[in-house]
């Protein structure tokens, strides 16, 4: 007997929630207890009384697990609506990234170089380093570090990927 293992497809969910103690953890909680990995997180007030938070997650699985997750998560008490921006259609994603690299001499030169053509942003320079600033959708980032590890590489920070339909409508 052949047990087909489904195609895994990566998905980003837009999560609109009360924004109360203890929210994070039960999301965070229903994915641990199903085995369920989060590639990306990010949470962010988005009502001018602080009331309402939007959680962006960033998870893979094939597409009955995905669904699964979609109906689990309505089902918390203080969720509002979740979104699946991917199988909404067309939608925007950013990250940002602060990478840091080391280097002197053509190497330096090079680093400078790169970031122009990517559009990074020195944030930080001393005459050894400097910290950019990139931001962009996923691949970007991880092209942009890709190509710094060659150069001097040391150290990477990313937000996690926030993501918006595409056009009028709220998500």
């Amino acid at each position: 007997m052949k047990i087909h293992q489904a195609d895994s497809e990566r998905h980003v969910l837009a999560i609109t929630v009360d924004n109360e103690a203890g929210i994070l953890a039960k999301i965070a909680g229903l994915f641990t207890a199903r085995g369920y990995n989060i590639d990306s997180l990010t949470v962010a007030d988005i009502s001018e009384d602080h009331a309402v938070s939007r959680i962006t997650i960033v998870t893979n699985g094939p597409p009955p697990v995905i669904d699964q997750i979609h109906a689990q998560l309505e089902r918390l008490i203080p969720v509002h609506k979740v979104t699946d921006l991917t199988a909404e259609g067309p939608h925007v994603e950013r990250e940002l990234a602060l990478v840091k690299v080391a280097g002197t001499g053509e190497k330096r030169v090079e680093a400078v170089r790169l970031a122009d053509i990517f559009r990074a942003r020195p944030v930080d320079t001393t005459t050894e380093s400097f910290v950019f600033e990139i931001t962009g959708p996923p691949d970007k980032v991880d092209s942009f570090i890709v190509l710094m590890r060659e150069l001097g590489l040391v150290e990477v920070g990313r937000t996690g990927i926030v993501g918006m339909m595409r056009g009028a409508a709220a998500a």
